[in-house]
């Protein structure tokens, strides 16, 4: 599920994974490959790598959303024979749907696929205190919400187009090669109008694998990725009457309260002919229809004679696998866990990881030409840590500040009416930018001053339980 990581404030700082998964992960012994030391080891991929002979280096990317979809062209162009799997092709995830800005223009999006440019946000503290944000937005600048199964066939064709093998079936299992070039081998259901809804049992050989089959991600189990921590996200589509959908035509809402989640949020997102009525949490998931329920009554009156036209459920990644690379096999998206906290943004950051990860492979193999092996693909890994770690270590301490009371939210509600702190989000969030400064100080800055509030005691109070 994205969402809008503005509403967190400091979805600042672009960052991600802990470094310290770096040492988990198993290491293939190439004679090709040297190491040398730095945050641990570092294993680089040298050039007397095997040439593939008489054809292209051959990947298999499995899932058919952002992170696959991107993965899928990218590899595509670069030269390598790709085959991109999805075993739901109108797969509808259930998800807030909303992308930055900079997300539109670095993966060239089409603004037919946007249905609504959100400017306006509002935070709704646990006392019904409303504060809007998006005051400090230039006239150009938005919030796309769109529906996750258009941007899905989007990419897909888009990679199909590219010279991508899209191929509807379901990832099974795969065999693991013994030597260092052998092939892996798949096994999936394949689907076809011929065979109907059954499918039948099909093979394929490739030499690397690029897992974005999301959190429940059969890739990860092969490779022993390791288990993480993970959210439910329930959500209800509701059509609701024109005049009320016109309230909702630019604004999108995100309540905060231990009614609708102890330690997530709900929201109401604008899609093209409805709203997105949601709620998460990880603590309490048996309780999650409990928590969709009080979201539902939050936003009443301006819901009042919808209609739900479809509920949707799904669970999200808390922090990254323990393991996400293994010899020529990688995870990207849901799948490697690359979902921040606090917002549960996703989208942006799958499609980024999957354009990564592929990069890597095209660069590691010459375009196509060479063998890959576990140090090309660890070269997305150091990239990937590198560029967004802060931001999810930040967004980590934000969730466990100010998601645990109702006077923590009510505190953290009013700070962001404030006008800095709004141009600091935006800015981040739509942009993907490193933002200078230390994230935890400007965070400690930001409750210093609301310190004359009553309620910012206990916002500080939280605040140094945390980072001691």
């Amino acid at each position: 599920m994205a969402s809008l990581a503005l509403k967190t404030f400091v979805g600042l700082h672009q960052a991600s994974p802990d470094h310290h998964h770096h040492h988990t992960t198993s290491l293939t012994t190439v004679p090709t490959v040297k190491s040398t030391t730095s945050r641990g080891l570092r294993v680089v991929a040298g050039r007397s790598s095997p040439k593939v002979a008489g054809r292209n280096l051959r990947v298999a990317v499995v899932g058919g959303g952002p992170a696959g979809g991107s993965a899928a062209e990218t590899l595509a162009k670069g030269g390598i024979e790709t085959f991109l799997f999805e075993r739901k092709l109108d797969n509808c995830k259930p998800c807030g749907g909303a992308i930055p800005l900079c997300m539109v223009g670095e993966f060239d999006l089409p603004l037919d696929i946007i249905d609504r440019r959100v400017t306006r946000m509002k935070m709704i503290s646990p006392s019904n205190v409303a504060v809007d944000i998006g005051q400090t937005l230039k006239p150009h600048e938005y919030i796309g919400m769109l529906r996750r199964e258009v941007l899905d066939a989007y990419l897909r064709d888009r990679a199909a187009a590219a010279g991508a093998t899209v191929l509807h079936g379901l990832f099974l299992k795969m065999d693991i090669p013994a030597g260092p070039t052998g092939p892996y081998v798949l096994h999936y259901t394949g689907y076809d109008a011929k065979t109907g809804g059954a499918g039948n049992r099909r093979t394929l050989e490739v030499d690397a694998v690029i897992g974005a089959d999301g959190a429940n991600s059969r890739v990860a189990k092969c490779i022993g990725a390791g288990d993480y921590d993970y959210a439910i996200a329930f959500q209800e589509r509701i059509r609701i009457p024109g005049d009320k959908m016109k309230y909702y035509e630019n604004l999108a809402e995100m309540y905060v309260g231990d009614d609708v989640s102890p330690d997530f949020y709900g929201w109401v997102f604008p899609k093209s002919d409805h709203v997105a009525v949601g709620t998460g949490t990880v603590t309490h998931k048996g309780d999650i229809k409990r928590f969709q329920t009080a979201t539902r009554r939050r936003a009443a009156e301006k819901i009042e004679g919808g209609r739900i036209i479809r509920v949707e459920a799904h669970p999200i990644p808390e922090h990254p696998r323990p393991r996400r690379v293994a010899g020529r096999v990688a995870l990207v998206g849901d799948a490697a866990g690359y979902v921040t906290k606090c917002s549960g943004e996703g989208i942006y950051f799958a499609a980024k990881s999957g354009r990564m990860c592929a990069e890597a492979v095209v660069e590691g193999s010459e375009r196509g030409r060479r063998m890959v092996v576990e140090g090309d693909l660890r070269r997305y890994l150091e990239k990937w840590d590198r560029t967004y770690w802060p931001t999810y270590k930040v967004l980590d301490v934000l969730q466990k500040v100010f998601y645990r009371s109702n006077p923590a939210r009510e505190a953290f509600v009013e700070m962001c009416g404030d006008e800095y702190v709004q141009k600091m989000t935006f800015d981040s969030y739509l942009y993907k930018k490193v933002v200078p400064g230390n994230p935890l100080e400007d965070l400690k800055l930001a409750v210093n001053t609301i310190g004359s509030l009553v309620r910012a005691n206990a916002l500080r109070k939280e605040m140094d339980n945390v980072t001691a």
